[in-house]
């Protein structure tokens, strides 16, 4: 049961816990790579952050669940056995979710942001451990915890409701 409570029971319940994850996960990453490349928060930068984030977020929100999720999934599934812990199921599944889409979207980012150039391939090598880091340390510690969190309330919300009828 308590499996049950951290992580979505169904498919609406999927796209929230996926929604929480991915807008706080753009927002943080999306923001720091922008500060981070113009060396300064100002005005402009602040719009430009505005700007960029709604794209990076659409193009988390299909790439994540269509391609890398699945395959974090069968990666998780080779490397762990049924009795494995909840734990140590789901820091396999942040780290390879992690690994793809930094991957992705530090080359994705860049076009965004650059569009296509040779300079895609000789900074990524800079930027992505970089990035990868970054976000694995974010989703262990703070994004996934608090998507966590808000499955746990809306599940406790829902059995109370059921509870009552």
């Amino acid at each position: 049961m308590n499996l049950e409570t951290r992580l979505p029971r169904n498919g609406k319940e999927g796209a929230l816990y996926g929604a929480i994850i991915c807008t706080l996960t753009v927002l943080f990453m999306t923001s720091l790579n922008i500060v981070l490349a113009s060396r300064e928060f100002n005005a402009e930068v602040a719009f430009m952050i505005l700007k960029t984030l709604p794209i990076m977020w659409i193009i988390v929100m299909i790439l994540e669940p269509v391609f890398i999720g699945r395959i974090a999934e069968k990666l998780v599934d080779k490397f762990t056995d049924p009795t494995d812990s909840f734990n140590s199921k789901i820091m396999f599944r942040i780290l390879f979710t992690v690994l793809g889409m930094s991957a992705c979207m530090t080359l994705i980012g860049h076009i965004v942001g650059n569009g296509f150039s040779s300079e895609i391939f000789s900074n990524f090598l800079t930027n992505w451990p970089r990035n990868f880091l970054i976000v694995l340390i974010a989703e262990s510690l703070v994004i996934q915890p608090i998507a966590r969190l808000a499955m746990v309330k809306l599940h406790a919300v829902q059995d109370k409701k059921t509870m009552e009828c």
